[in-house]
């Protein structure tokens, strides 16, 4: 049951207010001694014209409803105490019967969201930045899917630009054929750096990378040809990561795909009267909005970001007549996002206000900082191996004749870094410390993976139990109680989660669910109960929570394990 739709509805019954409003105010107090929710009647005193503890007192006497114990007044506080119970039973019993729908709803029915994540540039390192964007945008996408959203994930390929000029270049002048046939990755992120690092002695170099870009741009066949060879073997690189963390997207559109759309948009912006010639370039003048100009042409005529993204905002629009357009980009290209909503909005287009920027922090090492430029970066697959091999370690020192280890370690090695950048707000800053993130206590994806399979091991020993004529009223402990209460969040905690478009509301409810299992397990001897009556209803409480961490680690990306 939604319990503070309940209270919103018994209350609606009795003041001038909707029950989307009252169910807004409903709180959970800070201790539990004061009830489980509870409603200030502060809103309620100008309309009634009298005091909030007068309003509280009234109300209480006029709710008679039978899911909760009791109904107080604490000065301008009605206090909602609910049917332990009723509450224990209903939950359970629709967890076990939902299984893998649990928490899911239908609000998204018809509304088709985008989400562009990963965005990765082909030709440079997969690096462990870009699993930010990834690990983050998979998550919406699957959260949105769960609550009957028909979410659409575009991997908007960093596959055009002047950098491409440059590669072209380096490539063409210092190139290895075999060594690009053998790490295709590697070999293109050698050449690009060094274009770079001799730009720095020559700067006409600069030019000749916008000219083989702005060749690319006209269809010369030597830079297609290239560039293609480039894309090609960059997505089957990309492919391998994919699959380790079990990512997937349904377009690869990226930026070359709008290069034959691009006039279109800049034709309406030049009939709008928007478009203004500065030194050479096309611009969009934003100065009355506090940004500046939103460039649309450079002065050599080529395209840049903005052009590229207004382009596929706009097909994006008439292919999928979306209901939300989200970016997963970096924070840092706020200012960027800004500047091409509102170059929408001034061409008159009121769906720019269902275009949202998701931004996230930075990756860090320390206080080492990455750069493909200058080829300081940490390749992602050698991470992910790295996590898996340290996994595999403390897996053989705690538990050597584990079964399948090397599966086990996968999921949770390859899982404690996803959990570690889906842990905190996405804004935060991520500072690795293999550690803490690799801990089987605290706060971590081995932790949540390690309660899901002590659970499994209790039901292996005590068995599966009864599926009906179970009597959770002998589930009357605080702890019992506790833990119920946490699984019945779920499918709230989802609507938060998607409505700050903030996976790690999912995660820290993992966190939460785990650790009130825990408290459980450390109190209860499931196996030894006091009568067969209690040991069954423990048995459906374990089966329950298992079922909900399930579910809950897997719209963060992370799959469970059957023993560790």
């Amino acid at each position: 049951m939604d319990y503070k739709n309940h209270i919103a509805s018994i209350l609606s019954s009795n003041v001038d207010i909707s029950i989307d409003e009252l169910e807004k105010l409903v709180e959970i107090p800070p201790k539990s001694d004061m009830g489980d929710y509870a409603f200030p009647c502060f809103s309620l005193a100008k309309s009634m014209r009298k005091a909030p503890q007068m309003i509280a007192q009234e109300l209480k006497e006029k709710i008679k409803d039978n899911n909760f114990e009791k109904v107080e007044a604490f000065g301008p506080y009605l206090n909602f105490f609910v049917n332990k119970e009723i509450l224990i039973k209903n939950t359970i019993e629709k967890i076990l019967k939902e299984k893998d729908l649990y928490g899911s709803n239908n609000d998204g029915d018809g509304k088709n969201v985008i989400v562009e994540y990963c965005s990765a540039n082909i030709a440079k390192p997969f690096h462990v930045g870009h699993l930010f964007t990834t690990m983050l945008g998979n998550s919406l996408y699957k959260l949105f899917n769960f609550h009957g959203y028909n979410a659409i994930g575009i991997n908007h390929l960093g596959d055009w630009g002047t950098q491409f000029g440059k590669l072209i270049y380096a490539y063409n002048n210092w190139g290895d054929e075999k060594a690009l046939e053998k790490e295709p990755i590697k070999e293109m992120l050698r050449v690009y750096v060094k274009f770079h690092d001799e730009a720095e002695k020559d700067p006409s170099l600069n030019d000749e990378g916008r000219r083989h870009f702005k060749l690319l741009e006209d269809g010369n066949e030597e830079e297609v040809k290239l560039w293609t060879r480039f894309r090609d073997l960059s997505l089957k690189e990309f492919d391998k990561l994919f699959k380790m963390l079990n990512v997937s997207f349904d377009s690869f559109a990226g930026e070359s795909f709008y290069s034959d759309k691009m006039d279109a948009v800049i034709e309406e912006i030049d009939e709008k009267g928007l478009l203004t010639d500065s030194q050479g370039a096309k611009v969009v003048m934003l100065d009355e909005y506090n940004m500046p100009p939103c460039i649309i042409k450079k002065a050599d005529g080529a395209t840049i970001y903005a052009t590229r993204d207004l382009a596929a905002a706009f097909y994006r629009k008439k292919t999928y007549d979306f209901y939300k357009n989200i970016y997963v980009v970096a924070k840092d290209q706020a200012l960027h996002f800004n500047q091409v909503f509102k170059t929408i909005e001034l061409m008159g287009h009121q769906w720019a206000n269902d275009c949202t920027h998701v931004g996230f922090g930075l990756v860090r090492f320390a206080d080492k900082k990455l750069s493909t430029r200058k080829g300081d970066v940490v390749f992602l697959e050698d991470l992910l191996n790295e996590a898996v091999a340290k996994t595999l370690e403390i897996i053989n020192e705690k538990n050597p004749e584990l079964e399948n280890k090397e599966e086990v370690a996968k999921k949770v090695g390859i899982g404690a870094i996803v959990f570690t950048y889906l842990k905190n707000n996405r804004e935060r800053d991520i500072v690795f410390n293999w550690d803490e993130m690799l801990s089987f206590e605290g706060e971590t994806g081995p932790y949540v993976q390690y309660t899901y399979a002590r659970g499994r091991s209790i039901l292996r020993k005590v068995g599966e139990g009864l599926d009906e004529n179970i009597d959770y009223s002998k589930l009357n402990s605080k702890e019992e109680f506790e833990l119920v209460k946490e699984l019945g969040n779920l499918e709230n905690v989802i609507n938060f989660a998607l409505d700050k478009l903030q996976p790690c509301m999912v995660t820290r409810y993992c966190i939460d669910v785990a650790k009130a299992f825990n408290k459980f397990y450390n109190a209860h001897n499931i196996a030894n109960s006091e009568s067969e009556e209690i040991k069954n209803a423990r048995i459906n409480l374990v089966k329950a929570t298992l079922q909900v961490l399930k579910n809950g680690l897997s719209l963060i990306g992370l799959e469970v394990v059957e023993k560790m």
